[in-house]
Parts: structure tokens; sequence; C-alpha cells
């Protein structure tokens, strides 16, 4: 019996099914290396601030210096970020006390806990410095910051060895990021102990000459002379010296880092 002939341009496997295959393995190619991708990208998110940390120090020398600018410079208006008044019960009382109450836990990786009213940081030895703010929604503002250099106060407190970073737990409570819908959060944030160190970190208590008014952070905020505004946490409650961040909120070192934000946020 003879064969039947095969239809011209037929072969065993025709043309539209050669190309079908091809472009299975491609798109089959193409999901291995995006999942090998997103694997790595999350190994490396999950470095998160040693990442952060190791190109600042190797871009930026330590002891540079934020510009410091004259009182001509000062902005007229200086926006508030974040927050503007907590809706938090206890700091409203403490609030309408004058924050007579108002203590600042430092603890953590120290060898004496501190608990220090707004008087004994006040009583410390002070810097003024004007500065500009850098927000991350693109705007800045220039303005006058009086307050004690934090590496006095934890000269103070005495760091351990084993402390790496300082966490700052704050009274007020925000949204995920661009979720207004989300559920509150207190905001953290967190700096190392090179960020410490600078001259330009100060723990401020006064804004433009006159005692810091509550939109701004009162009645203690950090103020960093290097990095932008979400990185300078507002309306102080405690501040922790800790190893690493493994089991504090999100685990990224801050809210908006744990929303996706980078941990060193130089300008």
């Amino acid at each position: 019996m003879k064969k039947k002939p095969r239809e011209p341009g037929r072969t065993g496997l025709s043309r539209r099914r050669l190309l079908e295959a091809a472009a299975t393995g491609v798109l089959a190619q193409t999901a291995l290396a995006r999942d090998a991708r997103a694997d790595w990208v999350g190994r490396v998110l999950d470095l998160g601030p040693g990442v952060d940390e190791a190109v600042q120090r190797a871009v930026v020398p330590t002891n540079a210096r934020a510009q410091e600018y004259t009182q001509a410079d000062i902005s007229a208006h200086f926006r508030s970020n974040g927050t503007h008044d907590p809706d938090d019960a206890e700091y409203q009382r403490l609030a309408s006390q004058g924050f007579a109450d108002w203590r600042l836990a430092v603890d953590g990786l120290v060898d004496r806990p501190l608990v220090l009213s707004l008087a004994d940081i006040r009583a410390m030895p002070s810097v003024t410095q004007i500065t500009r703010h850098d927000c991350v929604e693109g705007w800045n503002c220039i303005g006058q910051w009086t307050g004690v250099p934090f590496s006095h106060l934890l000269a103070l407190a005495g760091v351990q060895k084993a402390a790496r970073y300082v966490v700052f737990f704050c009274y007020d409570k925000v949204n995920s990021a661009g979720d207004v819908s989300g559920a509150a959060e207190n905001y953290y944030e967190s700096i190392d102990l090179t960020e410490v160190a600078h001259p330009q970190t100060l723990l401020a208590y006064a804004m433009n000459g006159e005692t810091l008014p509550i939109p701004y952070g009162a009645p203690l905020r950090l103020r960093l002379g290097r990095q932008l505004g979400y990185k300078m946490p507002k309306y102080l409650k405690r501040v922790a010296l800790v190893r690493d961040f493994h089991g504090i909120e999100g685990g990224r070192g801050g809210f908006y880092e744990d929303n996706g934000y980078a941990w060193y946020a130089g300008i």
C-alpha cells in the first residue's frame, strides 16, 4: 500500500505548532527569569538598612554637613509635614498641661536608662542652627531649630557595644503610605549611631526662637541636617537603642520604610 503523501508545506510538526511551542518556551523562560529577579530583589530588600547603610557610607562622608543659612533666609511660612495634631488621648492630656508631665524614655542597649522631663532636656547644652527641611513630596522650607545634640543625651545613657541603631517611638498615628483608609499605626523611625554622632543631629524643642509648636512636633522632635523629612520623627515619647529591627513593627526600621521607602533618605 502506498503511503498517503503529505500536504504541501506540512511536516511532522506544523509551523504553527512550532511557533506555539517556541512562544511557550519563551514565556516559560521569561517567567523563570522574572521569578528569579523577584527572589533576588526580595533577598536584597530583606537586607533593608544594611544595604542603605553601606551605600550611605560609601557615598556620603560621615562628617559632611548640610548647608546652614542666615536669619534672612528663614521661610516666611514653614509647612508642617505629616501629622499636625496627634489624635492620641495621652498626648492631648499632656499638651493641655503644657507638657509638664511629659517624659522621654531612653532605654534598650544602654548602661543607664533615662526618663527625662522637658525641663531636664532644656537644661542640657544646646545648639541653634538654621537648616532646610526637604520633604519627600518635593517642597522645602528653611527654619531655625534649637535643641540638645543627640550625642550628648546618649553619652549620659551610655551606649552598649551591641547597639547599632536608635529607634524613635512617637505619639502620632498615621495610615499606610498612600492609603488614607488604612488602619492607623503609631509612627516610628530610626537612625544609626553614625548619624547620632553628627553635630547637626538635634533633639529640637524650639523653632524660630519660640517653643516648638504642636504642628511641628512639640514637645520634642528629631532634626537631621542630611536626610528627608520623614526621617525626622515628631511627638517623641521613647527612644530605644537596638542591635537590629527584628520584632519592631514591620522590621525595616520605620513606618514608611515598612511601606517601601528607603531607610537612608539622604539629600
